[in-house]
């Protein structure tokens, strides 16, 4: 059965203990902590984002994201290209002025050929722009966040075991996407879509600070979860919400909306409904900025790229990882 959906509500207050990486977990987790070894402004920031109305002030922004304001938005995508130093030469359409609205500035298209899909048939392709987060191994059912932060790989997929058990022992890798960064997804390679759940949840900034001081960060989130049958094993592409993310589409499923009831819902694909993607497809977008986890089974992968590591640029469609010949 589905993981219930919880609201967690929190105060600000020092940990008792001495606070170190390994001693975080002693406090309670749910709630902020002051950590000894950040800054104020840190401090602060990770304070803030436990007391942010994310979900009220996430929609309020994405009403803004999606009005067409003339001029007044084509000033705002200005103001943002310079404050991020997006490379806009790499747009389908380079001018500010084309875009009726933020939101359609944000999931710009790219020109052309510009990320060519790597296309030996044992090498996985990057499946978005952005930073890698974390990659490696799946122990335990445990998947890592950041140094002294893991959580559960079941949580994550919203809890059911039938979609969690083809990843036992299997790899993942956690990228994010910063708002300077290309926001599709593409299809790491090809494959059959088999499921598809939506998780509701908080909506943390998932920015490389919060996910080094939030417990639980993406299997705490807003979630989409897609599960796909590939010729190599079970792959998953988890894309992760985040505070201001007005929302995650899909190219089968358009917006994925949470339900007045803020349940865990799950849509599963056969027969005429299972659509396949090839390797380099676009298969959904971010509206604002986010994560996506990907997941593969045991044996499935023989190795990730030598210079993929915490910290490294990703680009969409160069390679991601090697395939296990026997696979």
């Amino acid at each position: 059965m589905p993981i219930a959906s919880t609201t967690i509500t929190a105060s600000w207050k020092p940990c008792r203990k001495p606070v170190t990486v390994a001693s975080k977990r002693a406090c309670d987790p749910n709630k902020p902590t002051l950590m000894m070894n950040m800054s104020i402004t840190d401090n602060l920031k990770i304070a803030g984002q436990y007391c942010l109305p994310k979900h009220a002030l996430s929609r309020l922004i994405g009403k803004f994201a999606a009005a067409e304001a003339g001029n007044i938005t084509t000033k705002v995508i200005e103001a943002f290209i310079k404050q991020y130093k997006v490379d806009m030469s790499e747009a389908l359409h380079e001018s500010p002025a084309h875009y009726k609205s933020f939101n359609e500035f944000f999931t710009r298209e790219l020109k052309p050929g510009i990320r060519p899909v790597v296309e030996d048939a044992l090498t996985l392709a990057l499946p978005v722009d952005g930073t890698v987060s974390q990659l490696g191994p799946i122990q335990q059912g445990r998947i890592i966040q950041a140094k002294g932060h893991d959580y559960s790989a079941r949580e994550l997929l919203g809890g059911y075991e039938d979609l969690v058990a083809p990843f036992k022992d299997g790899d993942f890798a956690t990228i994010y996407l910063a708002p300077k960064d290309y926001h599709r997804i593409h299809m790491p390679l090809d494959g059959v879509l088999e499921s598809m759940v939506f998780v509701p949840g908080d909506l943390f900034s998932v920015n490389p600070l919060t996910a080094e001081n939030v417990p639980n960060l993406f299997a705490r989130n807003e979630r989409v979860v897609a599960t796909f049958r590939t010729p190599h094993g079970p792959m998953a592409l988890v894309l992760v919400g985040a505070t201001i993310v007005a929302s995650i589409e899909t190219i089968w499923a358009g917006n994925i909306a949470p339900t007045k009831e803020k349940k865990v819902v799950r849509w599963d694909y056969s027969g005429d409904e299972a659509i396949t993607l090839q390797k380099g497809a676009e298969m959904g977008l971010f509206k604002l900025g986010s994560t996506v986890v990907c997941l593969f089974g045991p044996g499935m992968l023989a190795s990730f790229e030598p210079h993929l590591a915490n910290g490294v640029t990703t680009r969409m469609g160069q390679p991601f990882a090697k395939l296990a010949e026997q696979a």
